[in-house]
């Protein structure tokens, strides 16, 4: 009878899949005396956090784990609650608070990591859904960023410190992000081959770019050494390869961009500009990232074919996945040949 009035209450409640679950959990701990399986959030996160430490990249890794902890945070006590009892409601309250702090997209990609995290719960057998699956992303804004035009190039060149110099140079003659440029050592540079090769550290990809010939010549000043592993940034080096430590470099080339009148100063804190810390971060229509964009335009601009612009720049082009087109390294040279010497009046 109390089994019968306590599936008769749940079903006249027209209670969710969850909530029928947390019915099942009771009855069977009446029975046996034991709750069904089903661990804390912050238990199950850690340890699936444990487990993703040793099965993706650490970039990866370090958004899953800024995400996932995030989250935990978020819900407070909740998290000592076992998995099925969190909400498609609770997980759209962080979303919509990751959005507010930062930006819908970062938000987003914060989201996916959630909904990977219950998706396999759900697949070890814990869930009988996944809440998260069932929160819709967010329409993000098309982004602002745009190219550098020439003359603002050469503005900034003028202005930056030697290391920068060259830094900004490998910026517009590979299309690589900062966190790659930064680490690059002298194994990683081929003046014989004139070449420089690298694995990105976001995705992966190992890439081969021919060296233009204004970045050939900075790098022929620098001193080389006899150690391969050397940095060819030294200054920089240590910082790219923290944790962290690219939000220190980001802001560095931001403060070459304020001297030459392209940005205005940040403050340094949120609360000098009467912001707190949860208010959602300005972002640039200019940055570091800028010379990704510019590599891409002058390479278009030079009349380079889009597959094989998308190739030397890291991007996937569909046209080579759907036909398994292979750019040779010749074609590559004579595209970054055909780029503008930033360096010439």
């Amino acid at each position: 009878m109390k089994l019968a009035q306590q599936w008769e209450e749940s079903a006249t409640k027209r209670v969710t899949e969850a909530q029928a679950r947390r019915v099942l959990s009771d009855i069977y701990e009446d029975i046996h005396g034991d709750k069904l399986a089903s661990p804390a959030v912050k238990d199950f996160a850690a340890q699936w956090l444990a487990r993703k430490e040793k099965e993706v990249s650490k970039v990866s890794y370090s958004a899953y784990k800024g995400a996932v902890e995030e989250f935990v945070r978020f819900i407070g006590d909740k998290a000592n609650d076992p998995l099925h009892y969190i909400t498609p409601a609770q997980v759209t309250a962080w979303r919509d608070k990751a959005a507010a702090k930062a930006t819908a997209r970062t938000a987003n990609n914060k989201l996916k990591v959630v909904r990977v995290l219950f998706q396999s719960a759900w697949r070890d057998g814990l869930l009988t859904d996944n809440p998260a699956a069932k929160v819709t992303a967010l329409r993000a804004e098309s982004g602002t960023r745009r190219a550098f035009t020439l003359p603002e190039l050469k503005s900034i060149l003028a202005n930056a410190s030697t290391e920068w110099r060259g830094m900004i140079l490998a910026g517009i003659y590979t299309g690589q992000r900062l966190k790659d440029i930064a680490s690059l050592t002298w194994a990683n540079v081929d003046l014989s081959e004139e070449q420089i090769t690298l694995t990105t550290s976001k995705t992966g990809r190992r890439q081969v770019i021919p060296i233009a010939k204004p970045l050939r010549a900075y790098i022929e000043e620098l001193s080389a050494g006899d150690n391969p592993a050397a940095p060819l940034f030294p200054s920089a080096y240590p910082q790219a390869t923290r944790a962290g430590g690219i939000a220190m470099l980001s802001r560095q080339f931001h403060g070459i961009l304020v001297a030459v009148g392209m940005a205005k100063a940040r403050p340094a804190n949120h609360g000098s500009a009467g912001k707190g810390r949860d208010a959602a971060r300005e972002t640039s229509a200019i940055s570091f990232h800028s010379l990704r964009h510019t590599a891409t335009s002058l390479l278009k601009r030079a009349g380079v074919s889009e597959a094989v612009a998308r190739d030397l720049i890291g991007h996937e082009s569909a046209e080579i996945s759907r036909h398994y087109t292979h750019i040779d390294e010749e074609t590559k040279r004579k595209a970054i040949a055909k780029l503008p010497n930033i360096l010439t009046p």
